[in-house]
């Protein structure tokens, strides 16, 4: 409830107050978006289970679920990188930054952020879909993940296990390249600056990205580095926990707007 209403109330607040019209606003509120998407496909039916005592999740909906949870996962990683590019360009080049920025470019990156997490979702789907189950069908997970799945298979599952980490591993290094490359000019240019409190006040605009960038790199981390492994899967679920639980939208949103009073 917290995390659905908080991103409301972001997502309100930035549609309605005619000062909250900037292009990192705009990417708040998709974030925002986002961040609720994400929410409801998980928490609604663990609340569910937990209080009916149904625990059974039909084929067709654990399949789907996976879908939305790495799609939205993966949107919100590539909508981390616009958010540093729009850092980059409102600090590095202050003056041209509202030809640069406009609404038409607004709309190529977040149709890019969920065409580009289409695309490498679906060829690792598609591969899942083919998997076929043992007598055991009970998943160790709070929700529908590929770990606890892929220790239920009858099939081998060395070619699943290989390609699944290796996407997300290059797709994230990629994106954590983009960041820390913008983050490079910015903070090259913040130290040009000629007063201490300019340099400081650069330093906190960017602040609130770079706790969401480092908080959901290391979500990740734990998640993939052991895909395989029982013990992974322990690990997975208080991250996942935390992951579909905890707003990081609040997060951004509390220190920009203090941060850009």
């Amino acid at each position: 409830m917290l995390s659905v209403a908080g991103n409301i109330i972001i997502i309100t607040l930035t549609l309605l107050d005619s000062h909250l019209k900037m292009p990192i606003y705009f990417f708040l509120r998709n974030f925002s978006l986002l961040e609720v998407s994400f929410t409801t496909v998980c928490i609604p039916r663990i609340l569910y289970s937990m209080t009916t005592g149904d625990y059974i999740v039909s084929y067709n909906a654990c399949a789907t679920q996976i879908l939305f949870v790495v799609l939205f996962g993966l949107t919100k990683f590539f909508l981390l990188a616009d958010m540093s590019y729009d850092h980059y360009v409102a600090i590095c080049k202050p003056l041209p930054y509202t030809t640069i920025m406009n609404n038409k470019v607004y709309t190529i990156f977040i149709l890019s952020c969920w065409v580009a997490g289409l695309l490498i979702i679906l060829p690792t789907l598609s591969l899942g879909l083919q998997l076929e189950f043992c007598e055991s069908s009970v998943i160790d997970h709070f929700d529908s993940g590929a770990s606890p799945i892929l220790l239920i298979t009858c099939l081998d599952t060395v070619l699943i296990g290989k390609v699944v980490p290796a996407f997300a591993v290059l797709t994230l290094i990629t994106i954590l390249l983009c960041v820390v490359l913008s983050y490079t000019y910015i903070i090259k240019t913040i130290l040009r600056f000629p007063s201490a409190q300019q340099r400081k006040k650069g330093l906190s605009t960017c602040s609130s990205h770079r706790i969401m960038v480092s908080i959901s790199y290391g979500n990740c981390i734990f998640i993939y580095i052991k895909l395989s492994s029982k013990e992974g899967v322990a690990i997975n679920k208080v991250v996942s926990a935390l992951t579909t639980s905890v707003p990081l939208c609040l997060i951004h949103s509390c220190i920009h707007f203090e941060t850009n009073k």
